[in-house]
């Protein structure tokens, strides 16, 4: 196991998915993770989950068996300022906050200034956690002013271990890229599944040899310990409230 939580998963609600909680948490309990996050996918996915979803969300229990549950979401980037597709009311009210790039929702070949503007944005939301796939071509950003602001914004880098296996092709040489700016700005980055499907929760296989070949040390992986993952959204729960006051 190289990893102790799995920050970014799918079940059924997203639509192009085939797992259920219950599945992806016992998946979990099999290879030793203590943590998963349930990350379905924005508002304007095509096939996605409807608003309810989220308003609902406080269903999921906060564990299952030996596996805590996050509640979260991996909310669409749809315009150069940021923006998602899930409103702040429910973001305020989940445990994390995914965000990236997709096709599909209205924010497709645009150029990489519109992109890293829209990237920079996001990760100035003081509710957003972690900048997903952010090596995926088909959407290019400027990585080392996207590796800066995540360092100086204390926002986690996700390498994606299905942009490499069937997600995002032509990935590797920008991640590998984005791995030494990040090694070199010592922003927090975040190894993650995306997982569709409970066999795929917790391989991290090729996303942990993209960071450890970029020479990223264990105290840059936000989601190496549990332990670490509730510190780091502890510290961005208590700015936000305090941005807020």
């Amino acid at each position: 196991m190289y990893c102790e939580a799995d920050l970014h998963t799918h079940t059924v609600a997203s639509g192009h998915a085939y797992s259920t909680v219950k599945e992806l948490a016992e998946a979990a309990a099999d290879k030793g993770l203590k943590l998963i996050a349930i990350t379905d996918h924005g508002l304007r996915m095509p096939g996605g989950p409807h608003e309810y979803y989220f308003h609902n969300i406080t269903a999921l229990p906060r564990k299952l068996g030996e596996v805590e549950i996050l509640r979260g979401v991996e909310a669409n980037i749809i315009d150069e300022e940021g923006h998602l597709d899930v409103p702040e009311g429910i973001l305020e009210r989940l445990d994390i906050v995914l965000a990236g790039f997709h096709s599909g929702v209205g924010f497709d070949g645009r150029s990489q200034e519109e992109y890293t503007r829209a990237a920079l944005a996001a990760l100035s939301h003081p509710l957003v956690h972690i900048l997903v796939h952010p090596g995926n071509p088909d959407f290019p950003i400027d990585l080392e002013a996207v590796a800066k602001a995540a360092a100086a914004n204390n926002k986690a880098l996700e390498f994606n271990n299905n942009s490499f296996l069937v997600s995002r092709p032509g990935s590797l040489p920008r991640c590998q890229q984005l791995g030494r700016l990040a090694k070199q700005y010592r922003a927090p980055v975040v190894i993650s599944s995306d997982a569709h499907i409970h066999t795929a929760v917790g391989n991290f296989v090729r996303a942990w040899q993209v960071v450890r070949g970029a020479g990223i040390g264990e105290d840059q992986i936000i989601n190496l310990t549990a332990g670490r993952v509730k510190e780091y959204l502890g510290w961005h729960r208590r700015r936000s409230r305090a941005g807020r006051s």
